[in-house]
């Protein structure tokens, strides 16, 4: 007997006293007199234990069927072994007709030994950042690195933006974390749904120029940016570092997720290449994503702001760098020679500087304030022969002029005896 039922059982007492009305009794126990005057008979029929539930010990009037039990095990055990309880349920009513909820599911899982009951465990706790109250306000961006294909196919990374109030994503599968495949995933963001306010990311060399720190707090710094912090600039959208990963927590979040269903989604749909696993993604994952994990943020407007004519972005979302033009109307890019068209010649153009635009479709494009310039690649000097080797300045050294030196070796000291001169012959000294 439960704590509950003996405090219930007491007020019957009392009331079986004369102490309590029934009226009373049931104002305590907190059911209504009909019940009360039940509880009486039930106790006075069947004793103390007239309290307890009569289905306590018995089983359940909506329990699932054992052949249901056994073929949602079975399943689980063939296809779904390493799929977690939500995402097993959502697969087995999709594609094997077997309806049952995620915790009975979780529940058949433990008992049948397949899955291990979670260990609560402490942990520190963070205080999560209110989210934004309007719809593109805050677009969290960051790169996953995964084994997204499990060995079928080349290694990708998922390039993922979420909005920060409602959690609507959109991505894409890349081949290499570059400046240019990041522009290409926020060229097609700009082209769904506008121009964000903010765009929040970590503070990887894509975003950010890393530095040595400045040793004087006085000292003047020139303000440098990346491509991407270039191009949001100049499309007037605000970027924000994050100093964490914790910070980012919203796409971190969405990248677990997708670490788990997503992989095993790409499984079922035998995906072996960039193109199948984009296709799945587009069509299957993120529409599923943005219709059942999205919610509806506490403001009405959208703060998305359109693309208007001056944000051309081919041209804003490419490798820019500013070259200066040679007296012979030349530029250099990438170790290149251009040369200018004699018919693009305009006032202030030798001297000055230009923009080269690297396009993402492999187009070079060269602008001279609001003109572009025709340019035309030259072809590679000839290579200049080496200069000669310089001589020797040491003179070589003299032959013997007379036959008498042939023998003569400067190291050597003459013998003794040896006739020195005309008059004097080589003797020791003290000998006659």
């Amino acid at each position: 007997m439960s704590a509950k039922e003996r405090d219930r059982l007491k007020v019957l007492h009392e009331v079986k006293q004369g102490h309590l009305t029934q009226r009373a009794a049931a104002g305590q126990l907190g059911i209504s007199e009909r019940w009360v005057r039940k509880l009486l008979v039930r106790v006075k029929k069947e004793g103390d234990g007239g309290v307890v539930h009569q289905l306590r010990g018995k089983e359940s009037n909506r329990r699932l069927p054992e052949s249901l039990r056994a073929k949602a095990l079975k399943l689980v055990k063939g296809k779904y072994g390493d799929f977690g309880p939500t995402l097993a349920c959502e697969y087995l009513a999709k594609n094997d007709g077997v309806e049952v909820s995620k915790e009975t599911l979780r529940q058949w899982l433990i008992a049948a030994g397949v899955r291990r009951g979670k260990r609560r465990r402490v942990e520190e706790v963070h205080v999560w950042r209110p989210r934004r109250s309007c719809r593109g306000e805050l677009v969290q961006w960051d790169t996953s690195v995964h084994d997204w294909l499990e060995g079928r196919g080349p290694r990708l990374y998922l390039v993922a933006m979420i909005d920060d109030a409602t959690s609507q994503a959109y991505g894409r599968f890349v081949e290499q974390d570059s400046t240019e495949e990041n522009l290409r995933v926020l060229w097609g963001y700009l082209q769904r749904w506008g121009r964000p306010v903010d765009f929040y990311t970590d503070k990887s060399s894509l975003f950010t120029v890393n530095r040595p720190a400045v040793e004087a707090a006085d000292e003047a710094v020139k303000e440098e940016w990346t491509q991407i912090g270039r191009a949001l600039r100049e499309l007037g959208i605000g970027w924000i570092a994050a100093h964490s990963p914790q910070a980012k927590g919203r796409v971190e979040r969405f990248f677990g997720t997708a670490q788990d269903r997503l992989v095993k989604g790409l499984r079922l749909a035998k995906a072996c290449s960039r193109e199948e696993a984009q296709t799945y993604l587009e069509q299957e994952y993120l529409p599923h994503w943005n219709e059942s994990f999205t919610r509806v943020p506490e403001g009405s407007t959208d703060a998305h702001r359109p693309l208007r004519a001056e944000h051309q972005l081919a041209a804003i979302l490419s490798h820019g760098e500013e070259r200066f033009v040679t007296a012979d109307y030349t530029i250099r890019y990438q170790g290149k020679i251009y040369q200018i068209a004699r018919s693009e010649v305009r006032p202030g153009l030798r001297g000055g500087q230009v923009r080269v635009e690297q396009r993402l479709d492999g187009s070079l494009v060269v602008k001279f304030r609001q003109y572009g310039l025709r340019v035309v690649e030259c072809p590679p000097r000839p290579k200049a022969p080496p200069p000669p080797k310089p001589l020797s300045a040491q003179k070589p050294r003299p032959k013997a002029a007379h036959n008498w030196m042939k023998d003569f070796h400067l190291h050597k000291s003459p013998p003794w005896g040896v006739i020195l001169g005309p008059e004097r012959t080589g003797t020791r000294r003290g000998t006659g």
